[in-house]
């Protein structure tokens, strides 16, 4: 069986009276380098999403001891019955991933083992997909994922170039983000319109270890407000998010937090944001009498 054959590909989906779902972003692999340097990457407990036909899921279970995959096109679930029939080590989930309590399947499946996700996500949910993962709080060593070349881009940039932005910042919080390699439209099928990449997310290693913060959601707001205006200077940027602060009171803030208010929040790394949080907290909870922490 032959995953990667485009005529192979159709049969079979042809034989199930299938077509590409375009609402579920449905565009398979159909070079057989990719899928196995993308398993290459997975440890011995995977989470697959989005196995579509299982192009990607059989190079996993030839690696892993352990593949769970979620796949929320009911249709495909007999399809990945019949090219997933040699293997014994994996099991096919129809959900939406966007709607299961992650830590709790996680647990339930794998038995609180620690875990690596792989995945070639539809370009429309990447950003959700990756940040329900990172926010989960499941055990999650790692993240592999093929998204859009120019998300791949905007989530390993640094802070204060053109590409950084709110995603790129609150993944930084959590691990790192890796570029692996490039992926050409020609490599699928159907062809999308764009061009593809590899990353990877090692968490563990992002500011969130190095520096914490006392209120983590606080951050996150922050950061949020901040990009939502990213033209605008950061005290004015905030000023509409966080309007229960007088403009002074913000200034004041973000001054104790040793950063210039006439800044653009495209600036500032995550560790600064993190600091920037717990110094606003430590104002309300003093009620404007602020105590620098």
């Amino acid at each position: 069986m032959n995953l990667t054959n485009p005529c192979e590909v159709r049969a079979i989906m042809e034989s199930h009276g299938l077509q590409f779902q375009k609402q579920f972003g449905q565009n398979f692999l159909i070079s057989a380098a990719i899928p196995a340097r993308i398993a290459e990457q997975a440890g011995e407990c995977v989470l697959e999403i989005g196995p579509g036909i299982g192009t990607l899921t059989r190079e996993l279970c030839a690696r892993a001891q352990q593949v769970e995959c979620v796949e929320i096109d009911r249709g495909l679930i007999p399809v990945l019955d019949e090219t997933l029939a040699d293997f014994d080590n994996v099991r096919v989930t129809n959900a939406d991933i966007m709607q299961l309590d992650i830590a709790e399947f996680v647990r339930d499946r794998f038995g609180g083992r620690r875990i690596t996700v792989c995945a070639n996500l539809p370009y429309y949910i990447t950003t959700p997909v990756i940040m329900a993962l990172l926010e989960s709080g499941a055990p999650i060593d790692r993240i592999t994922v093929m998204v859009q070349k120019e998300v791949a881009v905007r989530l390993a940039a640094a802070p204060g170039s053109s590409e950084y932005g709110a995603v790129t910042a609150a993944v930084a919080w959590y691990g790192c983000a890796e570029r692996l390699f490039d992926v050409p439209a020609g490599c699928f099928v159907p062809r999308p319109k764009v061009d593809s990449a590899v990353i990877r997310i090692t968490l563990g290693c992002g500011a969130r270890e190095r520096v914490g913060c006392c209120d983590e959601r606080l951050m996150l707001r922050l950061i949020s407000a901040a990009f939502g205006m990213r033209r605008k200077t950061l005290l004015n940027a905030l000023g509409s998010s966080f309007s229960h602060f007088s403009k002074e009171e913000l200034a004041k803030i973000i001054e104790s937090a040793g950063i210039s208010p006439t800044v653009r929040g495209e600036r500032l790394s995550v560790a600064e944001y993190a600091h920037l949080a717990d110094v606003m907290a430590e104002w309300t909870r003093n009620e404007g009498r602020f105590q620098a922490p």
